[in-house]
């Protein structure tokens, strides 16, 4: 055998480039990564989605069917006064221009088991809150910012001055806006309180809180907007809804 033919032998029996196959592996590993993150930022945002908009859809769909079945209650012979209506059924609705969310139902109690339902839920504790007809207390109501409906997301919209308006099967309730806190601690319950100093009240009144989760899309603080009773008005044959809400 010649040298030549000798060399030849050698390098075809040479292993492959190493470099070469090393480099297939890299991309072959980053091609397996790649596909991974694109389904895991899929699964993000379908999850987000579904936190977003499609509970929303859920709630509002659950809202509308208890809202009608409590309408249908009030016009049926004989029905259950407000106030009476302390049980799962709601015991009336919110109404809040400056926030764009139509009328939202209130239930008692304030668990994700209620609010989830796309309505809003009056504090049974810590402190339990007063109801609208009490002559004295302050009726206290909890609702998501965000997601199952979402009845509260627009609170930062509210201003001194506006109206907050609470429906029964016999009366309206007109309460104006006269206090913000844009941010508490969740543990912050003095919020709560049927004189709620922290508003800058100091005598006993017929007053109404809103809270909800701050900043948007977290649960870390709380935001609270407080308003007092202006008036009440009958409810008329019609329902014609106060000046407010025309």
């Amino acid at each position: 055998m010649t040298a030549t033919g000798h060399d030849e032998d050698i390098e075809r029996s040479a292993p492959p480039n190493r470099p070469r196959r090393m480099r297939r592996s890299v991309a072959a590993v980053f091609s397996v990564l790649g596909e991974l993150l694109i389904t895991a930022g899929l699964i993000l945002g379908l999850f987000v989605a579904y936190s977003l908009w499609w509970t929303n859809v859920l709630a509002d769909r659950a809202a509308d069917k208890q809202g009608d079945e409590v309408r249908r209650h009030w016009a049926a012979p004989s029905p259950k006064g407000p106030g009476k209506l302390d049980t799962k059924d709601g015991i009336g609705f919110l109404h809040v221009p400056a926030m764009k969310n139509g009328e939202v139902l209130v239930k008692k109690g304030t668990g994700s088991e209620i609010l989830n339902e796309g309505v809003a839920g009056y504090y049974t504790k810590p402190l339990a809150s007063a109801l609208p007809q009490d002559k004295k207390g302050n009726f206290t109501l909890a609702a998501h910012r965000d997601g199952h409906g979402a009845k509260f997301h627009n609170i930062d919209k509210l201003r001194e001055g506006d109206p907050i308006v609470f429906e029964t099967k016999d009366t309206w309730y007109v309460y104006k806006v006269y206090a913000v806190l844009d941010q508490t601690s969740k543990y912050n319950v003095d919020v709560l309180d049927r004189v709620p100093k922290e508003s800058g009240k100091h005598q006993a009144g017929r007053y109404i809180t809103l809270t909800t989760c701050t900043p948007v899309y977290t649960s870390n603080f709380r935001y609270i907007v407080w308003g007092e009773l202006d008036r009440t008005e009958k409810v008329d044959a019609d329902r014609t809804p106060p000046k407010e809400l025309r």
